[in-house]
Order: C-alpha cells, then sequence, then structure tokens
C-alpha cells in the first residue's frame, strides 16, 4: 500500500505542480494591473506581462492589422470579389420585388427613413428652388415676345380670312398695327411672367410632387422592368467605381494604426482581460491543463527512475 501511494504521490505532485503553475502564469500575464510595492521597492514581475506591455502591444496590434488586414489590397479584394456583387445585386433583386408589391404610398415609404419634418423640408425646398429657376429662366427668355408675335399673327391671320378683311382690303392696316401690338401684348405677359410666374409654378410643383407622393409604390414601379434593371448595373457600376477610386483615399485618410493603438490604450484592463479570455478561454485552459499533464508525466518519470 504503502509503495502504490508512493507511485502515486509523484504523478499527483507532478500534475498539481504543473496545473498550478500554469494557471498562475496565465493569472500574472494580467495581474496586478498596477506595479505592486513593498517598503517602497517594487514588487517582481509587477504589473503583469500584458498591463506592463501595453503600449507596445497596441502598436504591434495597430500596425499588423493596418498593414495585413485592413490595407487596400486586402479589402479591394473582399469589397469587390464575386461573392459580394452577388450579394448586392440580390439584396437589390429582393428589395425590388418587396416594393413591387408594396401599397404604402412613396410619403409613407419615404417616412421608414427620415422624419415627416425634414421630408416636408425636403419637397418645399426643392419645389421653391425648381421654382425659382424656371421662373429665373422665364424672365430671362424671349418668353413674352414670342407668345405675343404667336398671338398677333394669329389674330391678323383670323382677321385677314374674315370677311371684314375681305371688304376692307386691311391687310396693310394690320401690318401697321402688328408691331405695336406685339410690343404692347409682350410688355403685359412678360410683366404677368415677372409678377406671378413663381407662384403659379411652385403651387404647381407642390400638387405634383403631392400626387407623387401619395401614389402607391408599388403603382410607380408598374411598367419600368428595364429601367430597374438598368438601375441595377448602375448601382454595382457605381460600387466599384466608389471602392476603386475612393477606397484609397479613405485609407489615406483615416490611419487605422493609430485608431486601434489608441482604442486598445484607452482600454480598461478588466475588459482587455475579458475580451482576451473570451477569445481564448478553450486555449488558455488546455495549456493549464496541459501544465497538469505534464508535471504528472514528470511525477511518473521520477518514481520509475
Amino acid at each position: 500500500m504503502n509503495i502504490e501511494f508512493t507511485y502515486l504521490l509523484g504523478p499527483l505532485t507532478g500534475g498539481i505542480i504543473g496545473y498550478f503553475t500554469n494557471w498562475l502564469a496565465i493569472k500574472m500575464m494580467f495581474r496586478p494591473h498596477q506595479p505592486k510595492f513593498l517598503f517602497g521597492i517594487k514588487i517582481p514581475f509587477t504589473p503583469g506581462l500584458i498591463p506592463k506591455e501595453r503600449g507596445r502591444i497596441a502598436e504591434a496590434v495597430g500596425s499588423s492589422i493596418s498593414e495585413n488586414l485592413m490595407n487596400k489590397e486586402v479589402l479591394e479584394k473582399n469589397l469587390l470579389s464575386e461573392d459580394m456583387l452577388t450579394k448586392i445585386s440580390t439584396e437589390y433583386d429582393t428589395f425590388v420585388a418587396r416594393q413591387k408589391i408594396n401599397g404604402e404610398t412613396l410619403r409613407a415609404f419615404l417616412l421608414h427613413f427620415i422624419s415627416k419634418q425634414d421630408l416636408e423640408k425636403i419637397q418645399s425646398d426643392a419645389g421653391g428652388e425648381l421654382a425659382s429657376q424656371i421662373h429665373s429662366r422665364l424672365a430671362d427668355s424671349n418668353l413674352g415676345n414670342m407668345l405675343a408675335h404667336a398671338a398677333v399673327e394669329h389674330a391678323i391671320s383670323k382677321m385677314e380670312n374674315s370677311l371684314l378683311g375681305f371688304a376692307f382690303n386691311a391687310e396693310q392696316f394690320l401690318i401697321l398695327l402688328q408691331e405695336p401690338a406685339e410690343h404692347l401684348l409682350s410688355k403685359h405677359i412678360n410683366q404677368i411672367i415677372s409678377n406671378n410666374s413663381e407662384e403659379i409654378i411652385s403651387n404647381l410643383i407642390e400638387q405634383e410632387s403631392n400626387t407623387l407622393l401619395d401614389t402607391p409604390v408599388c403603382e410607380l414601379l408598374k411598367g419600368h422592368d428595364e429601367q430597374l434593371v438598368q438601375l441595377r448595373h448602375i448601382l454595382i457600376d457605381g460600387y466599384k467605381q466608389a471602392i476603386s477610386v475612393h477606397l484609397p483615399k479613405i485609407l489615406s485618410t483615416i490611419d487605422i494604426s493609430r485608431i486601434i493603438r489608441e482604442r486598445i490604450n484607452e482600454m480598461d484592463m478588466d475588459e482587455s482581460e475579458r475580451i482576451i479570455l473570451s477569445v481564448m478561454n478553450k486555449e488558455l485552459r488546455a495549456i493549464v491543463w496541459l501544465g497538469a499533464l505534464l508535471g504528472a508525466i514528470i511525477g511518473i518519470a521520477n518514481s520509475i527512475f
């Protein structure tokens, strides 16, 4: 019995020591978080390895991620891969299919994404800007002169073909009246355009925009299958263009290494410890039990030899 206990004692002691030393080594990687002092002398191995080397670790992690995981080549390869483009195309087709049976109005659909106040502001601003531009173009154009000329020409033509024109041979008389009549009429038309056209146009735009917003989404999409397919191609081409052209600019503007470094340095050590342990808990426990196994093996070897 004593001999059996002697043979068991070595492996058991070695296993306990191996388990405890590995468990303690892992704990000492994180703790203590701050240096500890005894009689004014700093205790060795305090703070733990990770708190002590956090700045260097943050620098290394930031550099590694920015150079190997978040660089232009890697991101572009993934963002422009066939799988990604297929996903975007599929998502677009799914979205369009849902909208083709969407009975809610365009106004209600838009209110899922923006507030009522923002929608009304966009409608008002866009309508006002469009009305102002149309009014400005009309005021600067020869519309009044063209309308006056067309109206007077039409009136003269009617009078010339009437019985009064034939009876009195009024052709020469009407030609004399044409220029002053056009001048007077164009003056009034231009004045009307200048004073009233913006309000009239604004009211028309508001009516049309309200009609559009109150139309069901499915009705707006009806009969536009070809345009929707073209829009999908435009969307995909725009996405590829944006990634190819703007991704390098974005990466050059954003210092990914610095962001990661600062985030790691700002993290509380308890939080850092929880994150690392949540990711590597299985592996770290395996290390602890591996220490116990190695300790037991060494204990068996000592007992035998």
